[in-house]
């Protein structure tokens, strides 16, 4: 049986409280008055530098011959073109003052769903293993359980954030969620029927009560097949697997729309579903290496050799190159069509998030492929790590990416809030992993492909 080291506790627990502390002093910062976001919005300009300057004053000048001539044309209408520019600038610090306030809801939430998926990523891997009838896997199966563990608190906490940012918050990252909003968007009015608050929060709950109760019985039977005296247990875990497949496939994609693909509602891919599927599939493989190895630096998982770690290293490579031709298929095609309601998504992207949005590129592909191709690379522990590492980042990033633009706009940055939330939810989704790794032995023992799964060498 493992054990939880002490080292473990406090560390995840640190992270928790350093989370925390990050986090407060994010929402504590966010709220600036309509004065404080003037003069930084003149103190911005203002940087912008001599040719700026003189092209800003410029345009002053030519404002106030136009503000005469203005006033003269619209006297009969009882409106100033002052009073229209008074307006414009309200608005804008207006705008610019919410996008502020977002931005800790939203480094919360990108935190809080990217650990989610990882457990929800682990758990396709987990039931296609079974769905499969794979012999080399069962010995990690216990660490896939362990991880999965996350799915229903990460759930949870994801889905609470989401409605109490249009509770509790002032619609900071959902906009459909904002009456007044709605009531002047007739494309949003045409979506109401499946973007409203009650549906959103019963879909959420339905996705998490079936894969929670996936989770719970496969568990179950592995765990009562280890005493039992033939395959019954591990046959009803292959059944409820190709069953919670095809619930996944569907559920899976309705969660991106929601969790995800609505915070644009005015902006839809049919690709986005797997896009997502393809980015949690590939994070939740690179844990299962990651914690295997540690568990294996520690004396556990002896049956584990460098055979397992070479398959779960060509998992990484490959579906990091599956989420690149999904990535690159979304985006080839909504470009080249040029349709505007579609292509602002890259746009915005790409103008106001160019070190990220190509960063995660070179990140989730380039790098991947060009360390991870080598067969020899795949067996060095050390190097499947360091992979691992710059994978999971660049997956944090695309998140990041998916999440921002629609919430934050160009007032990005990864600062105190999101450092904060990452620690958090990283320290969290530590304690609730080792702490249900604890509850059974390491290695499941009566599986019938145990013994392939132990010899696998090649």
């Amino acid at each position: 049986m493992y054990t939880i080291s002490s080292k473990i506790k406090i560390f995840s627990i640190a992270l928790i409280i350093l989370g925390l502390i990050g986090v407060g002093i994010g929402f504590m910062t966010s709220h600036k008055s309509f004065e404080e976001v003037e003069t930084m919005l003149a103190e911005e300009a203002a940087h912008h530098g001599g040719g700026h300057g003189e092209e800003a004053s410029h345009e002053v000048a030519s404002h106030d011959t136009h503000e005469v001539d203005a006033h003269a044309e619209t006297a009969a209408h009882g409106e100033t073109a002052g009073e229209h520019q008074v307006d414009e600038h309200k608005a804008h610090v207006e705008h610019v003052q919410h996008q502020i306030s977002n931005r800790p809801w939203s480094a919360l939430y990108v935190g809080a769903f990217f650990f989610f998926m990882i457990g929800l990523g682990v758990l396709a891997f987990y039931a296609i293993q079974f769905a499969a009838q794979a012999g080399w896997s069962p010995v990690l199966f216990r660490v896939m359980e362990g991880i999965t563990s996350y799915v229903l608190p990460g759930g949870i906490i994801v889905l609470l954030i989401a409605i109490a940012s249009g509770t509790i918050g002032h619609y900071n990252i959902f906009v459909w969620m904002d009456p007044d909003v709605v009531a002047h968007d007739k494309l949003i009015q045409g979506k109401s029927g499946w973007l409203n608050l009650p549906m959103f929060a019963v879909r959420g709950f339905i996705f998490l009560a079936g894969w929670s109760l996936y989770r719970h019985f496969a568990r179950k039977f592995t765990i009562a097949q280890d005493n039992a005296t033939d395959d019954s247990y591990f046959k009803k875990t292959f059944r409820i697997s190709a069953g919670f497949l095809v619930f996944f496939i569907y559920t899976e994609s309705m969660m991106s729309w929601d969790w995800i693909m609505s915070v644009d509602p005015h902006w839809f891919s049919t690709l986005f579903g797997w896009y997502v599927f393809a980015s949690m599939f590939v994070s939740g493989i690179t844990v299962i290496a990651l914690i295997t190895m540690y568990l294996k630096s520690r004396g556990y998982l002896e049956q584990v050799n460098d055979s397992h770690l070479h398959d779960l290293a060509k998992f990484m490579f490959g579906i990091s190159i599956f989420w690149t031709y999904l990535w690159f298929s979304q985006f080839m095609l909504i470009w080249y069509s040029n349709i505007p309601e579609e292509v602002t998504y890259f746009v915005t992207r790409i103008e106001d998030y160019k070190l990220p949005f190509f960063g995660m590129l070179v990140m989730n592909f380039i790098f991947p492929l060009l360390v991870l191709m080598n067969s020899d690379y795949k067996r060095i522990p050390w190097f499947v790590v360091m992979a691992g590492l710059i994978i999971l980042a660049g997956h944090y990033i695309d998140v990041f990416n998916m999440i921002m633009p629609a919430t934050v706009g160009d007032r990005w940055f990864i600062g105190i809030p999101e450092i904060g939330a990452v620690m958090l939810f990283g320290g969290l989704f530590l304690f609730i992993v080792f702490t249900a790794l604890t509850k059974a032995p390491l290695v499941v023992k009566r599986n019938p492909f145990i013994k392939e799964s132990e010899h696998f060498h090649y």
